[in-house]
């Protein structure tokens, strides 16, 4: 681990959000690390947001941020959305859970069914992670098979059975549930291919259909296509983790963007308007085994879903309300018209300042990379898919990221855990592109008197 007692720019950071400081100090006596998920940890002290409007959010101490952490991708449009709020204010006059059936989740389940191409049913959850364990388990008990392929990177929820590597030893995880979770690599057909002859009892096979993270390693549609054939070949099961990308790439998500039907399809994030909750959805015939009335005839019992929260009344009033905006509006495409914005000017920036890194990304979204391998290209013409993998992944360890992440913050920009990525919003306009450019330009001169440029 780097050290940073000796950074100015860190003593900057210091100075400038006591309050901060001040509450995270109290939080680690009561919460690992201090924080509530992991990601949001930073050294020296992460900041602490009392209020946001837009696409913007300010901190305890008053300072003003661009976000684009955007409610870890769920605010596509934007924070407190005037008729979202009006929704969720409406509902908590009726109550917040009612442990019964109500209006809204069937209004909210016909414009799931109305904007994602291959949502026959829909049956909600409390989160992306629970969407996508039930999607594994509709799988498996639709083919009668055990195995799942999963792709190297590729983020599916912190389930036991999501997290499970090849060859990785993760401490808590369930002892050989590895076991029936097979990695095949990006980008490679024959790697699918091997593993299917391999191993005749595969389920079916998950991904993130524009690349790991939401793109951080990204994947090329023509991959997706022939994933697509391949399965159907192969009677393996497709699953879609769209919890990021459904609603944000386009309004019925990237397999509307590709015209790629899969099976199965988990959501969550911009699906519950920035409140807590997912869904599963997909194919009629697979996920009628969640109905104990459609399993009854056959004489097997149902697939077991349970949920305390499942389409609970006030996340689905936000949903309800968010999903209305995205059919009727352009969101979608102005937040993707930002991101292309966006990522052609601080490219253009970086070769100003004669800086080596660069911006790649689709649609709504943006990633920073680093180049620790210290590969030489024009930013404006650095294309991901002429490099490896892992020579794109950035090196989250490195104290020029962590310091990129602070200076950015100093000049009024929070960007994502890592300090690389974004999640843009349909709020975002011409000004907080300014800012952010003019951020990281500043940015850039800061990490250059601190030597890591």
């Amino acid at each position: 681990m780097y050290d940073l007692s000796n950074s100015p720019l860190i003593a900057g950071y210091r100075a400038k959000t006591p309050g901060s400081a001040a509450l995270s100090k109290q939080a680690l006596d009561l919460m690992p690390s201090g924080v509530a998920s992991e990601s949001r940890f930073i050294e020296p002290h992460p900041i602490y947001i009392k209020h946001a409007e837009g696409p913007r959010k300010w901190d305890v101490d008053d300072n003003c941020y661009v976000d684009y952490w955007g409610g870890h991708g769920s605010l596509m449009l934007g924070h407190r959305h005037p008729k979202v709020m009006q929704a969720v204010h409406e509902q908590l006059d009726h109550g917040t859970h009612y442990g019964s059936c109500h209006e809204l989740e069937v209004r909210w389940s016909e414009l799931v069914k109305q904007l994602i191409p291959s949502a026959e049913l829909v049956r909600f959850t409390s989160s992306g992670t629970e969407a996508t364990l039930l999607a594994a388990r509709l799988a498996r008990a639709f083919t009668g098979k055990q195995k799942l392929i999963r792709f190297a990177e590729h983020y599916h929820g912190w389930s036991d059975l999501m997290m499970a590597r090849e060859k990785e030893a993760l401490r808590g995880v369930v002892s050989g549930i590895g076991d029936d979770v097979l990695v095949a690599k990006d980008d490679d057909l024959d790697s699918v291919v091997r593993l299917l002859d391999q191993h005749k009892d595969v389920a079916a096979i998950i991904i993130e259909p524009i690349g790991a993270n939401t793109g951080l390693r990204p994947l090329r549609g023509a991959f997706i296509g022939a994933l697509r054939k391949l399965t159907k070949e192969r009677g393996v099961l497709l699953i879609f983790d769209e919890v990021v990308t459904a609603f944000r790439v386009a309004p019925g998500g990237a397999q509307e963007h590709f015209k790629i039907m899969p099976d199965l399809t988990s959501l969550a994030k911009i699906l519950c308007g920035g409140l807590p909750g997912g869904a599963i959805a997909g194919r009629k015939d697979v996920m009628e085994l969640l109905s104990g009335k459609a399993t009854k005839a056959s004489g097997k019992g149902a697939v077991p879903h349970q949920g305390t929260f499942n389409a609970n009344p006030v996340s689905a009033a936000a949903g309800v309300a968010t999903l209305d905006i995205i059919a009727t509006t352009d969101a979608c495409e102005r937040a993707n018209r930002y991101g292309e914005t966006i990522r052609r000017r601080l490219n253009e920036m970086f070769e100003e300042e004669k800086v080596p890194w660069a911006v790649y990304g689709a649609f709504s979204k943006f990633q920073i990379f680093h180049n620790a391998a210290k590969i030489e290209f024009k930013p404006t013409k650095f294309d991901p898919f002429d490099y490896p993998a892992d020579t794109v992944k950035n090196d989250r360890t490195s104290s020029a990221i962590h310091k990129m992440r602070i200076g950015m913050l100093i000049h009024g920009v929070d960007l994502t855990g890592g300090g690389s990525g974004s999640f843009i919003s349909a709020t975002h306009t011409d000004v907080e592109m300014d800012d952010t450019v003019e951020g990281l330009r500043k940015t850039v001169h800061m990490l250059r008197q601190e030597g890591e440029i």
